[in-house]
């Protein structure tokens, strides 16, 4: 370090970085420069010390670097259902289990402790972002607020009435308030999050389609997830859902289709024709006994597809480490060897996942200029060695379990595995709470 060296807020030192962005790329022995926020620098190391002076210097010879993962599908508050009804198929888990334990004790409290409990989760687990969907979605904002986590908050719209809103028209202009009330928050980004094509009106999507359109915001939809939401379809409205779609004009680039399991070569040229992006929730989809989703397909349709965990009621971990593994096996599975690389899936739940939500600009891959929302994995152990190939060994071999370090914007979350700004006991303690409570009323 020289006398005239520049003073940043942190420099990382680490064995590898694999920015995503330009592909298969692997940077050896080079370190990334953080000030206010953002990344200033990916160089060599050697370099690094000698033009920089932080007052933050973390040394990481033996982990790799990633861009932040990106849980681009989950239900954060339902991970206080984790475990709750288990091995049933998607309606009779959602009809008989799901929805009463709902309509009983989804409020404030629940959707508070059950997302910082989530968040906590994700961030031991490397996700820097999530893109939520689910009731009182002031609780998500105030989770990740209190966290540091980045969020796509999701707007829901359902028809029928819950303790949150009374009708269609009610959840959308509370969450379009709420949206007004967060727009220049730095970590945070909306979604209009029509539930399901059963469980939304066609008047309801009409809105929809006139509002995202005006505030240019995704639509983050359950969409072709199982084959008796398409029956269900074919019999009230004599077409499938994406048609059913088409003909409401909410086909397009800011389109998030989740699941997106059963669809047809036809499907599949239409979501291609007007740019849609699907997000590939595999752990859940095999869970539900959905489906494989046509992944490879999609993909050498040049559709954008990205990876999510889905809520922990129905996956049952938000573990992405879990969803790359699967997607990679699973697309190789039903189309060979060397389909959905270790970098496409990589990619899918890094950049995009952030392109999908329309957050490109600021993250998913480490470069110049982007935030600092940054992953380090911790390969020392013996289970990773030897490591011939760290890209390869991120998919195939680590789990959330290495994961050392995440930071956010350039702020710590987690520290040699440790959570910076939770606190794991009170959420522990918490959780415990809503168990007990739950189980005496059962």
């Amino acid at each position: 370090m020289t006398s005239t060296a520049l003073r940043i807020d942190t420099l990382l030192e680490a064995r590898w970085i694999i920015p995503v962005d330009p592909p298969h790329t692997t940077l050896i022995d080079h370190a990334i420069a953080i000030q206010d926020g953002k990344i200033i620098a990916i160089l060599p190391t050697v370099e690094a010390l000698s033009q920089f002076s932080p007052e933050q210097h973390f040394v990481l010879n033996h982990h790799l670097i990633i861009p932040g993962l990106i849980n681009t599908h989950t239900h954060a508050a339902m991970t206080l259902m984790r475990g709750m009804a288990d091995d049933l198929p998607l309606m009779d888990w959602l009809k008989n289990c799901i929805w009463p334990v709902e309509k009983q004790w989804v409020d404030t409290d629940f959707v508070l402790a059950g997302t910082t409990l989530a968040c906590a989760e994700m961030l031991k687990g490397g996700i820097t972002c999530f893109n939520d969907m689910y009731f009182f979605p002031e609780k998500a904002v105030e989770a990740a607020a209190q966290t540091g986590m980045r969020a796509a908050i999701g707007l829901i719209s359902i028809e029928f009435p819950t303790a949150y809103a009374t009708d269609a028209n009610d959840y959308l202009a509370k969450g379009l308030m709420l949206r007004e009330q967060y727009l220049e928050y730095p970590t945070l980004s909306f979604c209009l999050a029509p539930h399901a094509p059963y469980t939304v009106s066609d008047s309801t999507l009409s809105n929809i389609f006139t509002f995202a359109n005006q505030l240019d915001l995704p639509i983050h939809m359950h969409l072709h997830e199982t084959s008796e939401e398409i029956a269900s379809s074919l019999h009230d409205f004599g077409i499938r859902p994406i048609e059913r779609l088409q003909k409401l004009n909410l086909l397009g680039p800011n389109l998030i289709g989740v699941h997106m399991v059963h669809l047809t070569n036809e499907e599949i040229n239409l979501l291609k024709l007007h740019n849609c992006n699907v997000v590939h929730c595999p752990s859940s989809n095999m869970k539900l006994a959905s489906g494989i989703a046509p992944i490879v397909d999609l993909v050498n349709a040049s559709i954008n597809v990205a990876i999510g965990t889905d809520g922990a009621a129905s996956n049952n971990r938000l573990d992405m480490f879990e969803e790359m593994r699967l997607t990679s096996l699973l697309g190789k599975v039903t189309h060979g060897a060397q389909a959905l690389s270790a970098h496409q899936v990589l990619r899918m739940a890094t950049l995009n996942g952030a392109i999908t939500l329309g957050i490109e600009a600021l993250t998913g891959s480490l470069s110049v200029g982007k935030a600092a929302d940054i992953t380090a994995i911790d390969f020392s152990g013996l289970e990773l060695s030897p490591c011939f190939n760290p890209l390869s060994h991120l998919i195939y071999v680590a789990s959330r379990e290495h994961v050392s370090h995440v930071w956010v914007n350039g702020q710590l979350l987690l520290n040699e595995g440790e959570l910076v700004t939770l606190n794991e006991a009170e959420i522990i303690e918490r959780t415990q709470y809503w168990q007990n409570r739950i189980t005496s009323k059962q």
